[in-house]
């Protein structure tokens, strides 16, 4: 068991920590939330005793082991599998010592001790986990100097993860997983033996793995029973009785100092004016938690380009003369939302580049709208900021001509503000980079927009501002990520990446969840006199796919009303315009089918939610 007591805690004279208490029983799985800033990490290193509290304490069972992921695994010329099996320190230490020992009863020991801990299929458990954190058979018995720095911390993850420490301790596990190691980690963490804490903004993880929410904030620890929605739910109830128990007391106290204001000269009622005002003295403010306003994304809309703004021919692209992907058949309108499926290394990232221009096809044919511009985000490109300048002078680079209000008003439509805006990129937070980078990314209006792991580091507030910003977004846009509730709120079209081809995925996110996962299709339900009440959560997802369907059905109906303006202008049927007039005719008739299709799914969505009494 963990438990936190009253504890008190400052950084840098800020405290973080005011009588902030909690108790986390034994085999919990814990997801912690809060916004950046608050002593999320800071919490972590005070439970590992890397930090001394100024007051209260925190105990955790006798000889209990905490483990978490080191902050990089050097790059050794030990392979991957023979890493993770020396983070068992038991294990190794016993392993060293059979080899040497000579006494015949401390021998008997060693095996016996080998034997409780599973010692004999160690070598099968670390090469499961590294497989299911995406290193193949052959990569394992590759050194761990042959891996970048990304990879060598899922050698640690998978590390920490064969340990099985009593008590794992996990700060935003999935920042350096694809989506189909983020999903296998879901898998692993909610069937993990012992007590698990993680930090993480990432909603998939908080409901799928964890059951309980321990929530930072205003210096305070709050345990909240159920996953991530289930908190959010709690949570808005608790902050709207708050607010209304706010608005009593300001009426309460209103009236009592207007009595005061009008009797207090008075002798006949001088005592009742006392009496009043040692009331108001006692009266303890009532005050709602401190809310993270949400810091929105203004993202600059391009002009309208006849579609399709991207068409692929049996194309390929790779390195070297060397295909990577090979016969890609595709196209790209403006209004299209796709998401890249696919396992690390089946050419995602490679494909990306086709589309962004940073890499020429090597065969085939990819045609391009004749004024296209295309943005491109990746992780990488964080680093690739110059630690010296601020994000001021970034934008100043690519907008020399405008003024330094104009460079200051876009920076605050990416929620960068004065403070941030004229401090060094190298003393930014990981998130205020990542804003910095988006801004970098789309300020040339693109038509086309590549987002490759776009959420990391961005809280969870910051997470759904971009999904904000991307649905109201008028270019395209193509998403590689492994946050789950970005996807399913943004995307439309699944492409799937694999074996050689780019192709759609006839699926929805949620096959693609279960493929991975090996899991079975959900068996059809036999009939029941009385059908089981659908849970609050269950209520709560048909409602967001009505909602989806409905934006899907009215974001269509748009296009079509603009396509059907457009088409109604004589001036597109002039000869030297012919074939624009007849790639937006194939439009308006593609969007015709598809509306028809989104309506259809909306009136489906609708009759769920009303055979589930939503």
């Amino acid at each position: 068991m963990l438990r936190i007591n009253d504890i008190r805690f400052s950084m840098e004279g800020r405290p973080l920590f005011e009588g902030a208490s909690a108790t986390i029983p034994d085999g919990h799985k814990v997801g912690m939330v809060g916004r950046n800033g608050t002593g999320k990490t800071t919490l972590f290193k005070l439970i590992r005793g890397e930090l001394v509290l100024e007051g209260g304490d925190i105990k955790i069972n006798r000889g209990a082991r905490i483990g978490g992921v080191a902050q990089e695994v050097p790059g050794s010329e030990t392979s991957l599998i023979d890493t993770v099996l020396e983070a068992d320190t038991e294990r190794a230490g016993l392993m060293a010592e059979a080899e040497t020992a000579e006494d015949p009863a401390r021998i008997a020991e060693i095996h016996t001790r080998l034997a409780d801990i599973d010692a004999w299929s160690a070598e099968a458990r670390a090469s499961s986990i590294l497989k299911g954190l995406g290193f193949s058979n052959a990569e394992q018995s590759m050194p761990c100097s042959a891996f970048s720095g990304g990879w060598r911390m899922r050698v640690a993850l998978a590390g920490v993860l064969f340990s099985a420490p009593d008590l794992l301790l996990l700060d935003e596990p999935t920042n350096y997983l694809d989506l189909e190691g983020a999903l296998w980690l879901e898998s692993y963490l909610a069937k993990y033996p012992h007590t698990v804490v993680t930090i993480s903004h990432d909603r998939g993880l908080l409901n799928r793995a964890c059951t309980s929410i321990l929530h930072l904030e205003d210096r305070k620890l709050t345990l909240y029973q159920g996953n991530y929605d289930t908190f959010a739910e709690t949570r808005a109830a608790r902050l709207a009785a708050a607010e209304a128990e706010g608005r009593k007391q300001e009426a309460r106290r209103a009236h009592l100092q207007s009595f005061v204001d009008r009797f207090r000269a008075k002798a006949s009622k001088a005592v009742q004016a006392q009496s009043r005002i040692k009331m108001l003295a006692k009266m303890k403010p009532i005050t709602s938690p401190t809310e993270a306003a949400l810091k929105k994304f203004t993202f600059p809309e391009p002009e309208e380009l006849s579609p399709p703004i991207v068409n692929l021919e049996s194309a390929s692209v790779g390195y070297d003369g060397t295909p990577v992907l090979s016969k890609i058949t595709v196209r790209i309108d403006q209004d299209d939302r796709i998401a890249l499926l696919g396992k690390n290394g089946e050419g995602k990232s490679t494909f990306s580049k086709l589309l962004s221009g940073k890499l020429d096809a090597l065969g085939g044919r990819m045609t391009q709208a004749r004024k296209l511009r295309v943005g491109y985000f990746a992780q990488h490109q964080l680093d690739e900021l110059h630690a010296d300048e601020t994000p001021l002078e970034h934008t100043r680079r690519v907008r020399p001509d405008e003024t330094p209000a104009k460079l200051r008003a876009r920076l605050a439509g990416f929620g960068i503000g004065a403070e941030q805006a004229d401090t060094v990129a190298g003393r930014l937070s990981g998130g205020q980079k990542a804003r910095l980078s988006l801004l970098l990314a789309t300020i040339d209006a693109p038509h086309l927009l590549i987002l490759d792991e776009p959420t990391n580091h961005l809280d969870m507030e910051s997470r759904e501002a971009l999904i904000e910003a991307l649905t109201a977004y008028t270019g395209a846009v193509v998403l590689v990520s492994h946050d789950m509730h970005l996807l399913s709120h943004v995307v439309d079209r699944l492409w799937l990446v694999k074996d050689g081809r780019v192709g759609p995925y006839d699926g929805t996110l949620e096959d693609y969840r279960r493929m991975l996962l090996d899991m079975p299709a959900p068996k059809a339900e036999k009939k029941k006199d009385k059908p089981a009440k659908p849970s609050r959560n269950q209520i709560t997802e048909l409602r967001q796919a009505v909602t989806t369907a409905e934006q899907r059905v009215t974001k269509l109906a748009d296009v079509r009303e603009k396509l059907a303006k457009k088409l109604a202008d004589p001036r597109i049927y002039e000869a030297h315009r012919i074939d624009e007039a007849e790639g937006w005719q194939k439009k308006f008739a593609e969007v015709e089918n598809g509306l028809e299709r989104a309506e259809a799914l909306w009136m489906k969505a609708l009759e769920r939610l009303e055979s589930a009494g939503g």
